[in-house]
């Protein structure tokens, strides 16, 4: 099949268009060049579907009229972990040192600013700062769900929804990965900064997700979290185990601070990892996130149950929280996938090559993870993730990253090293979907009915002038 019968002409090929929900798609694109498989192939000409899939993919033609025409191209990235309202804490908690625990005392602040209309209009900023950087995908790792008093808002779900209408606008994917949290730490109940996160019990949480499900908009997928063995009992993790639908992913905060394991053997005489696998957790739909300090049993449990294993590198950096096993999770048998986290960077080529980084700082050695590795990693294994088909092939979304191969970053490089090379200053256009939803770090305009601004600077400006400055202490 060639897909030479779905080449309808678009617009101008190199205008932006709008997303495909209700927008104009265009029907085929050619790459000059492609990474599959984060294999370079020349001439690579996609055929695009009325709802935005790859329906075919021919290797080694020529444009053809009509054609949206792209340069180096890679697979849409992943970003398979994500705290949207973090990004308030960016170059303003540095001053003081500290840890992680004081960090989170700051991020608390942050989160006890939030109402609706804030969390959407920084999402707004956050998400297009992702898509311009090359993200087309986002899996939010959502708990702030009710009042600050715990109690729920009016109408439901506000907050979810808020998430939602700013992916939407944007125009990146979003996997809602709506979390339960229900205790402080290992028996201790919910401290006040943190009752808008909990929904009492499982069955409560299990409840108000299923109506969540029936009222979010249907270009979302909704996920399903867990916090962390310290935010939900062992009784509770295999209840929702047990109850969510076979075909949800499941992610999980796991063992990012040695705090945690002495807790969690102290309590229940086993590691996180353990706790998950005792509740019925661990399998290849969960996506255990950080998975910094593991023991070698850890490893081998999560690899033989070939789960993902979502690092955040350049949060896990920023945050002091040290070297995850990287390398041994994957040769154990899991995935690894890329998640920007609380956004002290939001760049995947930067994020895969910490990656690399960090296992060169810990073993001495180069080439830890190829260069194909480095690929899925922030692409196709996110994309997988957080439910959703990713990479360049058929039935797949047509999500694309467009690189510039010539600039003062990239130039002299292979195409299959690139991400080594580049960053999110390279990225030139963006497609979710068949359509341009980015270009030049500008983003397309709002489909969504909603005006908007089109630079992610001015959109994350105008809603962090409306949070407080987590630098200050509280009293």
């Amino acid at each position: 099949m060639t897909g030479a019968e779905d080449t309808a002409a678009s617009a101008s090929s190199d205008a932006p268009a709008g997303r495909s929900i209700g927008a104009t798609v265009h029907r085929a694109v050619h790459c000059a060049t492609a990474l599959i498989d984060g294999v370079a192939v020349a001439g690579i000409r996609l055929t695009v579907t009325d709802d935005g899939r790859t329906a075919a993919v021919e290797r080694g033609v020529a444009p053809r009229p009509g054609d949206l025409r792209l340069g180096l191209v890679l697979p849409g990235a992943g970003n398979a972990h994500s705290h949207a309202f973090h990004r308030v804490l960016r170059g303003r908690t540095h001053s003081g040192g500290g840890d992680f625990w004081r960090w989170r005392k700051q991020m608390y602040d942050a989160a006890a600013a939030l109402d609706p209309d804030r969390y959407h209009d920084l999402a707004l900023g956050v998400y297009g700062e992702m898509l311009a950087a090359g993200w087309t995908a986002v899996g939010e790792f959502h708990y702030v769900h009710h009042r600050p008093d715990g109690t729920p808002y009016a109408p439901l779900h506000a907050m979810e929804r808020a998430l939602a209408e700013a992916a939407r606008s944007v125009g990146i994917r979003l996997t809602l990965l709506d979390t339960c949290y229900l205790t402080g730490g290992i028996g201790r109940p919910l401290a006040p900064e943190q009752r808008r996160f909990g929904d009492g019990t499982a069955a409560g949480f299990l409840r108000r997700w299923t109506a969540l499900r029936a009222s979010l908009p249907g270009d979302v997928v909704l996920g399903a979290a867990l916090h962390s063995v310290r935010g939900v009992p062992p009784d509770a993790i295999a209840e929702i185990v047990r109850e969510l639908p076979d075909d949800v992913p499941l992610h999980v905060h796991l063992s990012e601070q040695p705090q945690e394991n002495t807790d969690s053997l102290a309590a229940h005489g086993r590691t996180p990892t353990g706790v998950l696998a005792r509740a019925g957790a661990l399998g290849p739909r969960l996506s255990v996130v950080h998975a910094t300090h593991l023991t070698d049993d850890d490893v081998r449990a999560l690899g033989d149950a070939r789960v993902t294993a979502v690092l955040c590198p350049t949060t896990e950096a920023d945050l002091g929280d040290g070297i995850g096993p990287a390398r041994r999770l994957a040769d154990a048998g899991a995935r690894i996938a890329l998640g920007t986290d609380q956004h002290a960077v939001v760049d995947p080529f930067v994020e895969a090559r910490s990656l690399e980084a960090e296992e060169r700082l810990a073993s001495g050695r180069r080439g830890r993870f190829a260069p194909t590795e480095l690929v899925t990693a922030a692409t196709t294994a996110g994309y997988a993730s957080l439910g959703l088909d990713g990479g360049i092939r058929p039935g797949a979304w047509c999500d694309l990253v467009e690189v510039d191969a010539a600039s003062v970053r990239t130039v002299g490089a292979t195409p299959d090293q690139v991400v080594l090379a580049a960053t999110a200053a390279d990225v030139r256009r963006v497609v979710v979907g068949g359509a341009v939803r980015a270009h030049g770090g500008t983003l397309a305009p709002a489909t969504d009915g909603r005006p908007r601004a089109c630079d992610p600077a001015l959109l994350l400006g105008q809603a962090l002038t409306r949070f407080p400055d987590p630098a200050k202490e509280r009293p």
